[in-house]
């Protein structure tokens, strides 16, 4: 059976969150709690075929750590919730396990941050005075080590801890919290590093009891007189997303701190559930659900409170996790199978530079800009030889030699190796130096693979395909917490039913 290939956006734009310089990126979360769990350098394979550039692991495990070595990716390692009562007991604690786990393995693995624990102030309030000794010890080690210029410590929070989330300009953290958030807020302040936040708009629209419009939780268009508006900024919502990034800023500012960035670590919709209870989880709605986030986050729109300042954020997640507890649904927030099979098809047309395959003809496969010409020369003459791709537009006085370069070249090259192979998983990597979008790469007479809905299966040699040689070789995942839901639901609701912030 053809297998269905999804696609979504990773295009790093130059855009400054509010205390940063990463920008607008998506990344993906990587649990573990699977029947069968690909070994490290097939997760590793699948993240670089599919240009995933972002990942966050729930631990710090030391055979993924090691396949991720020199790939680039840039890698948030966390400190499991079980692991908190040591590291915040003992600065010596806390200065092996940053030894151990990052200073053992950067700079070869891209570790950008330490997430302390998952959701802690709301899922293990006990453990909650644990927390900020725990951060300040981690923070002592990397301070020992050197590595504080380059790696940040922070800590995910469940949106839950936004209280009167509604309209956005009313929001404040919980009180009861304020001993451990507010001297967190000045470490995160002092530190430039990021507010960590989950965010499911899947069970604030499903505990809403209808009040909260599904299109609302899916970014879908709303007509203006259905956009919640903030009668206090008359700031206009259109989803869900944007109106909980905004509570937390506006709940930070309550607490005179508005220089702190934040950071989605989670977000995403199941894509199956029990039809009795979970009839919104399903393939279509995870689809528009991602495809729009993506395209939201990429497109450095920023939220109505900060325009044009990126979010970067983390889908839940890279795989389906067949031994997690709870509703069925609970299984399915994958991307992909774990056989790696993609779940669903993602729909981001004209999105620019992407991470996998669509089945619609409408990606291309292209030189990844700033790439090594060496190594594109070796990649192009790969592609017009063993590759068997017809390279014959490529010679002089044909409608593709000009431009007469090698990026130019290896583009048409890859493209038509892309397409010929049937923009299979794998087939537009090139040893890192291609990757895949949807901007059409065609230029006058030059009408590239897949153009026009052709799918460049002609520009093969013969009719033996090559392999896919241009590809590489190759329970801590016990994380989310769902039983403690944004108060975004309840308060978005009540505001709902009053008329107060409709036009």
């Amino acid at each position: 059976m053809k297998k269905l290939f999804f696609f979504f956006l990773l295009l790093v734009l130059a855009v400054s969150v509010v205390h940063g310089e990463d920008g607008a990126y998506i990344g993906v979360n990587i649990g573990t709690a699977m029947s069968s769990v690909p070994a490290a350098t097939q997760i590793t394979t699948l993240l670089r075929s599919q240009n995933i550039r972002h990942v966050r692991l729930y631990d710090a495990d030391p055979a993924m750590l090691a396949a991720l070595a020199n790939t680039g990716i840039r890698v948030i390692v966390s400190v499991p919730n079980e692991q908190l009562l040591a590291i915040g007991n003992s600065n010596a604690t806390a200065a092996n396990w940053v030894a151990r786990n990052v200073a053992a393995h950067y700079p070869s693995v891209n570790i950008t941050a330490i997430a302390v624990g998952s959701e802690v102030l709301s899922t293990l309030p006990n453990a909650a005075p644990l927390l900020m000794p725990a951060v300040r010890y981690l923070q002592n080690a990397l301070v020992a080590a050197a590595l504080d210029r380059y790696i940040k410590i922070s800590t995910p929070h469940s949106s839950s801890i936004i209280l009167d989330s509604f309209p956005p300009s009313q929001a404040f953290f919980n009180r009861s919290l304020d001993p451990v958030l507010v001297p967190l807020l000045k470490f995160l302040q002092s530190t430039g590093s990021p507010l960590m936040l989950n965010v499911y708009p899947y069970y604030d629209y499903m505990r809403s009891n209808g009040v909260i419009p599904l299109d609302y939780a899916l970014f879908r268009p709303l007509p203006p007189n259905k956009e919640a508006v903030d009668a206090n900024t008359l700031l206009h919502y259109t989803n869900v997303f944007d109106a909980v990034v905004d509570a937390a800023y506006f709940a930070m500012a309550y607490l005179n701190v508005t220089n702190v960035p934040v950071m989605v670590t989670e977000t995403g919709w199941p894509h199956k559930g029990d039809p009795s209870n979970e009839p919104d989880a399903t393939s279509d709605n995870a689809d528009t659900y991602n495809s729009n986030l993506i395209r939201h986050v990429m497109n450095s729109t920023g939220t109505p409170k900060h325009p044009g300042v990126a979010v970067p954020t983390y889908i839940y997640e890279l795989y389906d996790e067949d031994t997690r507890p709870g509703s069925t649904s609970e299984k399915y927030w994958g991307l992909f199978d774990m056989n790696g099979i993609p779940a669903y098809t993602l729909h981001l047309t004209g999105s620019g530079v992407l991470l996998a395959n669509d089945t619609t003809n409408q990606t291309y496969c292209v030189a990844r800009d700033g790439a090594d010409e060496k190594m594109l020369q070796a990649a192009l003459d790969w592609a017009c030889g063993p590759g068997k791709v017809d390279c014959s537009a490529l010679t002089q006085g044909q409608p593709c030699y000009e431009p007469d370069n090698v990026e130019a070249h290896a583009t048409y090259a890859f493209n038509a190796y892309y397409h010929g192979m049937g923009m299979g998983s794998g087939t537009c990597y090139f040893s890192g130096v291609a990757v895949i979008t949807t901007t059409d790469p065609s230029r006058g007479s030059c009408v590239y693979a897949g153009s026009g809905g052709k799918n460049g299966t002609s520009l093969l040699n013969g009719t033996s395909l090559a392999p896919s040689s241009n590809s590489t070789a190759g329970d801590s995942g016990s994380h989310r917490a769902v039983g403690d839901v944004s108060s975004f639901a309840r308060t978005v609701a009540a505001a709902l039913l009053l008329g107060v912030v409709l036009l």
